[in-house]
């Protein structure tokens, strides 16, 4: 019989490619997924896992360039957005079965932010993309979504690593794939995203300067007066994330724990898809193998529930 799991998939934009990697490993050492909870990224590789189309979500990462990327921003010009979101996610509808979450065969819960009553959102029902839109809508990038008296936005702003809002079973292991993990001193900085002249000139100006301002990499000293507004705001939310993922592995025994540092990837680095799905695939290797070589000298609990 094949050991149990409940599978967490933390936030990390483009990083969370890496849960696909980890996903197959998983799989190809014996492990069953039988519940599943994810966050922004995560709710994506989520909402493509449990409808049982990993493998055309994967193949539709590896085949995007930098042009692709920008081509499915539908830029629109507003006060508190930058990108309306709706096409990015529409490519999935193509990938994925027009679905709702509790009719998928296994239970997937996903995590958005209501902005309105300053609170975590669990979503577990209703149309599944309709949910993977709220959970990725990143702030100030991504219009936020309406949902009856809410107004939600990405899920890791409170919950980047959702490990108390997987469901449980008897006798399953918790896993998790953290990819806010704290940064690494020794990763050397990745190539800048540079998009071509010819597609930027079709923008607005405002909108150019703000695409780049996100898809550069995070080359300025956070100590010099070359820090913009926008870097500033990426850099206090990367550090709030990553703080949160630090409590919430205190406060949750995990028992595979992959982890991946924040400052791994950029976050719109979609077009380093094979690189990063196959850090994924080591990074949870690495874990499972450490469990298992756990196990073999002591008896582990198993069966923890949730929090609250």
């Amino acid at each position: 019989m094949k050991q149990k799991v409940a599978l967490v998939l933390a936030s990390g934009g483009a990083r969370g490619l890496a849960h696909i990697g980890a996903i197959e490993e998983l799989e190809s050492r014996g492990y069953q997924i039988t519940s599943i909870a994810g966050c922004s990224i995560g709710s994506l590789i989520a909402g493509i896992y449990a409808s049982g189309k990993l493998q055309e979500g994967k193949q539709w990462f590896l085949s995007l360039d930098k042009q692709k990327i920008l081509s499915l921003g539908d830029f629109a010009i507003s006060k508190n957005y930058l990108v309306k979101g709706d096409r990015t996610v529409n490519a999935f509808r193509e990938i994925v079965p027009n679905c709702n979450i509790e009719e998928l065969p296994i239970p997937v819960s996903l995590i958005a932010s209501d902005i309105i009553h300053n609170k975590e959102v669990v979503i577990e029902q209703g149309d599944l993309f309709d949910a993977v839109r709220a959970s990725v809508s990143i702030p100030l990038f991504f219009r936020p979504v309406q949902k009856d008296d809410m107004l939600l936005v990405d899920g890791g702003i409170l919950n980047a690593c959702p490990l108390n809002r997987v469901r449980r079973t008897e006798g399953d292991l918790l896993v998790a794939m953290n990819i806010s993990a704290p940064d690494s001193l020794s990763i050397e900085k990745p190539k800048s995203i540079k998009i071509s002249d010819k597609i930027m000139s079709h923008l607005p100006d405002f909108v150019a300067d703000m695409v780049e301002d996100f898809l550069r990499e995070r080359e300025e000293d956070y100590l010099s007066d070359s820090i913009t507004y926008t870097s500033l705001l990426s850099r206090m939310t990367d550090m709030m994330i990553q703080n949160n993922t630090v409590l919430m592995n205190r406060l949750v025994h995990c028992d595979i724990l992959a982890q991946m540092p924040m400052n791994k990837y950029p976050t719109f680095a979609f077009d380093e898809a094979e690189q990063i799905i196959e850090d994924g695939r080591q990074l949870m290797r690495q874990a499972i193998d450490e469990y298992e070589a756990n196990t073999k000298t002591k008896t582990t609990a198993g069966y923890k529930p949730a929090l609250p």
